[in-house]
């Protein structure tokens, strides 16, 4: 199984690995496009602080941010799935898994990136900003600067895989499954479910969703589960403890009751 995460805008504190090495990233093919990415980025942050922060969107006080995009090439770097913060991370807790739970995270965990196109939780980089939304002056927007790229290196990584995909809407555009990928690629939607006046409603809601998502992916890493189908998928979410329904072709719903 193969597991498409996004990334997140928060990050961890505290590095200590040594300056990054693109030649040492998983899906080498993405070299050419990450040092393109990254030259222009830094490049643009060490200019223009004001016109760097209307690209990156950002506001006045986060200046910082951009001031950090200027030393990619030299700061520390941490691994990925120690490097992202936030409510999905959190409940995913990949610091804390332990053995094989841990081994099956490092070759089953995909997490994209408007910086680095996609990374393996265990690739070491530097904090950054850059998110899947940018669109750099020369390069354009990187969601559809990223799909030629990521076109040539999914398809290899995905192959014969179950892909379960978890991404936000910003980096879902930035890779589209071929149709043999698509027939195995499998969408979550968490719904929050609640009574009023004794009638169930059910919504979307991203607290939940971020939440309910870390801790799936956390269990199946757990339990070892290798499903290889959207079926044997849902099958395993269920043993789980998960209300789970299939509601269409490539997609599965689960449910979280309000408490």
């Amino acid at each position: 199984m193969l597991v498409l995460l996004p990334p997140s805008e928060g990050k961890a504190d505290g590095h200590d690995g040594p300056p990054l090495d693109l030649s040492r990233l998983s899906l080498p093919s993405l070299t050419p496009a990450r040092e393109s990415v990254l030259a222009e980025l830094t490049e643009l942050c060490a200019a223009d602080t004001d016109k760097a922060r209307e690209v990156l969107g950002l506001s006045e006080r986060q200046s910082g941010e951009v001031v950090k995009n200027t030393a990619l090439r030299t700061a520390p770097t941490l691994p990925a799935g120690r490097l992202y913060t936030g409510v999905l991370y959190d409940a995913l807790g990949l610091a804390t898994l332990e053995g094989a739970a841990a081994a099956r995270a490092e070759r089953t965990l995909l997490v994209f990136s408007g910086l680095w196109g996609a990374l393996h939780v265990g690739d070491a980089v530097p904090s950054y900003r850059c998110s899947g939304g940018v669109r750099l002056p020369a390069l354009g927007a990187l969601a559809r600067y990223w799909r030629g790229p990521l076109s040539t290196a999914l398809p290899e990584a995905a192959a014969g895989r179950l892909v379960l995909d978890l991404r936000s809407t910003a980096y879902a555009g930035m890779w589209k499954p071929d149709p043999a990928t698509a027939r195995r690629t499998t969408t979550v939607r968490v719904l929050q479910s609640r009574t009023v006046d004794g009638v169930e409603k059910r919504s979307v809601v991203s607290h939940f969703n971020k939440a309910t998502k870390g801790r799936v992916v956390r269990a199946l890493l757990e339990a070892g589960a290798e499903p290889e189908t959207p079926a044997q998928l849902a099958d395993v979410l269920r043993d789980l403890g998960h209300q789970v329904e299939s509601t269409a072709p490539g997609r599965l719903d689960i449910i979280v009751t309000e408490v």
